[in-house]
């Protein structure tokens, strides 16, 4: 091969490699951080976010003790694996996806109370407040 055809390919790899290189800088430069993601949500999507964690951190869990038994079994994974396959008409699966639901509303439904009961004493203290203030002045008619 000529020098001309090693020029060539030196200068094809150069663009490629800058290519390459300028989208990787790219990429690692615009793409924002989780927390980032988060803290540009609206309020209500990152309350809605932070409730639902710790449903996302059970499911997680979930799947793990479901991975740690598939790998203990020394059959292969396809018969091993408790986790259903979405496309089979089974109603195993179902089942658990039911239960995570239920378990999400009970979750959303514990959270809806609490913020029901400190709303409830927040207004208790304020009518106890106005009540002792009524009590404490001398009106016309406790001269009777």
């Amino acid at each position: 091969m000529s020098s001309s055809g090693f020029l060539r390919w030196g200068k094809v790899f150069a663009a490629g490699g800058s290519i390459v290189l300028a989208g990787v800088l790219l990429f690692k430069y615009t793409t924002p951080t989780d927390e980032q993601l988060i803290q540009a949500l609206s309020p209500e999507l990152r309350l809605q976010y932070e409730r639902e964690r710790n449903l996302r951190q059970a499911e997680q869990q979930e799947l793990m003790k479901i991975v740690q038994q598939t790998m203990k079994s020394n059959d292969p994974i396809w018969k091993s694996g408790s986790v259903e396959n979405p496309w089979e008409k089974d109603n195993g699966s179902r089942a658990t996806k039911d239960q995570f639901q239920r378990m999400k509303a009970d979750q959303v439904q514990k959270e809806e109370l609490e913020r029901i009961r400190q709303e409830l004493g927040k207004i208790r203290t304020e009518s106890l407040n106005e009540t002792d203030k009524i009590v404490s002045k001398k009106s016309w008619w406790s001269l009777w």
